[in-house]
């Protein structure tokens, strides 16, 4: 069994209630749920949540919430690795262990079942523990610099100081999308970020973290910039 896991808990301080917050005309969590489902992937998709408003918002577009996730899990301190291991553990004791689980965050609106699909035959035919989205700094990170206390400029990497971007390597960064990986894996929680991992690569105009006001705002009109050029549904 396939099993895909959209954690989903009530506390977000920085945006109040992000996960069911109106985005574009609907929940953020819709548009993750709907993705997954259109993927063909998962035999379940699931909703991991200790919120009873988030849960019938998911029942009603299609996924399944067959547990409510203890309040231990529902903290700032609960790994998102924690999270899926409880999911897997459920299904292990009420129904059956799953081969594979993909985590996606209920926060991913540019995520689609193409990428969702690929990335799965990648991990397979790399024989890794997980595969997750990533995507390049739009920059060279080894020229990255930093604020003194005097507002003055300090070089991360002094040593790059006269080096040109172009010879420079390339940097990725996790693109906080979704995580697939054997349940195994999720089980023994093993390190994500590691060799025994490989990383699915998203273009950068796909790919927006949404933590803050902000980074919402901006998370909206990608969205409209790329509907408009239908580069997504």
């Amino acid at each position: 069994m396939k099993l895909c896991v959209i954690p989903a808990r009530s506390n977000s301080k920085r945006i109040p209630k992000k996960n069911i917050k109106n985005f574009c005309g609907q929940s953020m969590i819709v548009y993750s749920i709907k993705t997954a489902i259109k993927s063909g992937c998962f035999d379940n998709v699931v909703v991991s949540t200790d919120d009873i408003k988030i849960a019938k918002i998911a029942k009603s577009f299609g996924a399944s919430v067959p547990f409510l996730r203890p309040k231990k899990l529902a903290s700032d301190s609960a790994s998102v690795n924690s999270v899926l291991k409880h999911a897997i553990e459920w299904f292990n004791s009420h129904m059956q262990l799953p081969s594979e689980v993909c985590c996606i965050y209920a926060t991913a609106p540019f995520l689609s079942p193409f990428a969702i699909r690929k990335a799965y035959n990648q991990m397979k035919r790399l024989d890794a523990d997980y595969c997750f989205s990533a995507t390049s700094f739009d920059y060279s990170i080894q020229r990255a610099i930093k604020i003194t206390k005097e507002n003055r400029i300090k070089m991360l990497n002094p040593k790059y100081i006269k080096t040109k971007s172009q010879y420079l390597e390339e940097a990725f960064h996790d693109a906080g999308q979704f995580y697939w990986g054997k349940a195994k894996s999720w089980i023994a929680e093993k390190p994500i970020l590691s060799k025994n991992a490989t990383a699915y690569i998203l273009p950068r105009h796909l790919v927006q973290d949404i933590d803050t006001p902000e980074d919402w705002k901006r998370a909206e009109l990608m969205y409209f910039a790329l509907k408009k050029n239908k580069e997504i549904n």
